[in-house]
């Protein structure tokens, strides 16, 4: 999840913005592959909406015009919900009240899935993903008031809050913080999360062939409209050239990116929103990175943890994981890649 306000969950935009938003992502899908398809096999409806901070892209392929809109409609119902839940911009969201008090009695089912998620994949990752940088990110973050990078002292003051190992679930319905003053964002799962939600609508309506995609995490199933594959492209971090990208064509599959380039503090890129939950800055050698995983929320945390970790690491880790495979550019462009990554 972007922690970007989105103040307008269900806004419209312009085509534009669209445009420019896309242009500025990791994985785009093949802009030519959207909208009605006259004459295809199936049907195909695109919808892009403004939602977790992001732009959400939607193709459903199916039998008719009116099934692809009505499941879209279901789906973006589903998903507006559990990102206002996940939000920490919207003040009374569960997940707001949690990190106000330390504890929320009779949490969601679905914040208790992604907690659980979090705490799996932050003892696989030895604790690079960690959602407890909340307090970090906000120090960043007055950098675009200040101008200026975090004080290291106020750095150091802040690490003992963030520790994954501060969250506990009880009882299966309640979460409570162990040490006063952690806070928490899913930023790095609950997109993720969230788009799988999204496709677990459409796959419950009969949908077999579709496409979503937020901020460069995205999941598709089946295939386009007219049979082929979907086409994913993976942006260098260090060109805006988005026609000549390494592409793959993936199906019933989810990817997702993460990267400096993204949102960053300072234009040199060496200070952005991925923070290292051990060191408090900005990871040093990794410049992007794209996981390849059964599903978008497992690929969303991968994606944020091997970007702190050092790239050899990184693919040592998903080399051991048989449903997982990554891309990674350096902050000097080389290039590191699981054995399976474009097979």
């Amino acid at each position: 999840m972007n922690n970007n306000d989105p103040s307008q969950p269900g806004s419209t935009v312009s085509r534009r913005t669209l445009l420019k938003l896309a242009g500025a992502g990791a994985i785009i899908g093949t802009v030519g592959y959207f909208g009605i398809r006259k004459g295809a096999r199936l049907a195909s409806v695109k919808h892009s909406l403004q939602m977790m901070g992001t732009i959400v892209n939607m193709v459903v392929c199916g039998d008719s015009e009116a099934l692809c809109r009505e499941a879209i409609g279901a789906a973006t119902v589903r998903m507006e919900a559990l990102s206002a839940m996940m939000s920490t911009y919207v003040a009374d969201s569960p997940l707001s009240k949690l990190n106000r008090t330390g504890i929320l009695v009779d949490a969601p089912r679905e914040l208790i899935e992604v907690f659980t998620l979090s705490r799996e994949l932050s003892e696989l990752t030895n604790g690079a993903f960690d959602p407890t940088v909340l307090p970090l990110v906000g120090l960043y973050r007055e950098m675009k008031k200040t101008g200026t990078l975090p004080d290291e002292k106020k750095v150091k003051e802040i690490l003992p809050l963030v520790n994954y190992r501060h969250i506990v679930v009880e009882h299966g319905t309640t979460v409570r913080y162990l040490k006063p003053g952690t806070a928490v964002t899913l930023d790095g799962i609950a997109k993720g999360y969230i788009v799988d939600r999204g496709i677990e609508v459409l796959r419950d309506l009969g949908v077999s062939n579709a496409f979503i995609e937020a901020g460069g995490d995205l999941m598709v199933i089946g295939r386009r409209s007219d049979g082929r594959l979907w086409k994913i492209g993976i942006r260098n971090p260090r060109s805006d050239d988005l026609k000549n990208m390494d592409t793959i064509d993936l199906t019933d599959r989810a990817i997702a990116t993460s990267g400096d380039y993204l949102q960053y503090f300072t234009d040199d890129k060496k200070n952005h929103h991925i923070i290292n939950p051990l060191t408090g800055f900005s990871p040093v050698r990794t410049a992007s990175s794209s996981i390849l995983a059964p599903n978008v929320a497992k690929a969303d945390g991968l994606a944020t943890a091997t970007m702190v970790m050092a790239p050899e690491t990184s693919i040592a880790l998903l080399e051991s994981l048989p449903d997982c495979e990554g891309y990674l550019f350096d902050k000097e462009l080389n290039r590191y890649q699981t054995s399976g990554f474009f097979n």
